[in-house]
C-alpha cells in the first residue's frame, strides 16, 4: 500500500510534513499512476517534477522516461530520496523552483506544492515543452480553465490561454493526501499552441487590467496606470486616449487573449507602454 509506505518513511526518519513548503503527499497510487499515464512519457524524453516529496511519483516516471529532474527545496526530503531509492536516471536539484534554472525537459508532471502555484505556472509558460501534468488546488484548477465571462476568470486564465490548450481532467478529494489538506486538488493537463497560434501578451498590461476585473478595461487602466509604468504628469497627458483604445467598454473579464494583445498594440503606437 502506498500510504503505508509514506508514514513508514515519515516514521523512520522522524520527520513531519512542513505546512510552509506546501507538504501534503499523495498517498493514492492509482492517482500517481493515471497522471502518469496522462503524460503520454517516451522512452526518449525527460520530465521535469517540482516537490518530489517522498518519491512516489519520482519513482512512476523513472521507469518511463529517460530521464527525471526532480527540484526539491527541503534537505530533509532530499536525504531520504538519496538514501531509500536507486534511481539511475533521476536528478535531484536541491533549490527552490521558483530561483532555480530549469535543465533542458520535454514534460511536467507533479503534485505542485499549492503556495507556489500561480509563480511557476507562469515561469513555466517560458520555456519550450510539450506537456504539462500538474495537481492543483481545485479552486486553482478552475480558474486555469476559466472562459472570457465566467466567474473564474482571471489573469492567470488569460495568460494560460494565450499559450496553451489546458484541460481540467479529473477531480481529487482531500482524503488522497497526507496531511489532509483543506480544499479538495483537481489534475490539470496543458500542452503548449503551436508556436504560431501562441500570443505574447505584455504581463504588466494583463496585471493592470486584471486588478479592476469587474470594471470596463479604459476604466481598469486608468485606475492603476501606475502599472504601466506611468508618473501622474504622463497619465495627464494620455488619460483621454485611454478612452479610445479597442475594447474600451468591455468588461475586463471578458475580454479574450486576441482582444488584450489588440489593447497592447494600441499602447504601443501611442507611446504609452513601452
Amino acid at each position: 500500500m502506498l500510504n503505508s509506505k509514506i508514514f513508514e518513511l515519515l516514521s523512520k526518519y522522524g520527520i513531519r510534513p512542513n505546512s510552509s513548503l506546501g507538504q501534503n503527499f499523495l498517498i493514492i497510487r492509482d492517482v500517481v499512476k493515471r497522471e502518469v499515464e496522462r503524460a503520454e512519457i517516451r522512452r526518449n524524453e525527460s520530465v521535469l517534477e517540482i516537490g518530489p516529496g517522498l518519491g512516489v511519483l519520482t519513482d512512476e516516471l523513472s521507469k518511463v522516461a529517460k530521464k527525471v529532474y526532480a527540484i526539491e527545496k527541503d534537505s530533509r526530503i532530499i536525504n531520504i530520496l538519496r538514501n531509500e531509492y536507486r534511481w539511475d536516471n533521476v536528478e535531484i536539484i536541491h533549490g527552490d523552483a521558483l530561483k532555480v534554472e530549469f535543465p533542458s525537459f520535454d514534460k511536467v508532471v507533479s503534485n505542485l506544492p499549492y503556495q507556489i502555484s500561480s509563480p511557476i505556472t507562469f515561469k513555466l509558460l517560458r520555456y519550450n515543452f510539450k506537456k504539462a501534468v500538474w495537481i492543483y488546488r481545485l479552486e486553482f484548477a478552475q480558474r486555469r480553465v476559466a472562459n472570457p465571462g465566467e466567474k473564474n476568470y482571471s489573469r492567470l486564465s488569460l495568460m494560460v490561454q494565450a499559450k496553451a490548450n489546458v484541460e481540467l481532467v479529473e477531480k481529487i478529494g482531500r482524503g488522497a493526501f497526507y496531511p489532509k489538506p483543506k480544499v479538495d486538488s483537481a489534475v490539470i493537463v496543458m500542452k503548449p499552441k503551436p508556436r504560431e497560434e501562441q500570443i505574447e501578451l505584455n504581463e504588466n498590461l494583463v496585471r493592470a487590467l486584471f486588478q479592476h476585473r469587474r470594471k470596463i478595461a479604459s476604466k481598469a487602466l486608468k485606475n492603476s496606470y501606475h502599472m504601466l509604468g506611468l508618473d501622474r504628469e504622463k497619465f495627464r497627458d494620455v488619460r483621454e486616449k485611454l478612452d479610445r483604445i479597442p475594447h474600451a467598454e468591455k468588461r475586463v473579464f471578458h475580454l479574450t487573449a486576441t482582444e488584450v494583445k489588440e489593447i497592447e498594440e494600441f499602447l504601443r503606437n501611442e507611446g504609452i507602454l513601452a
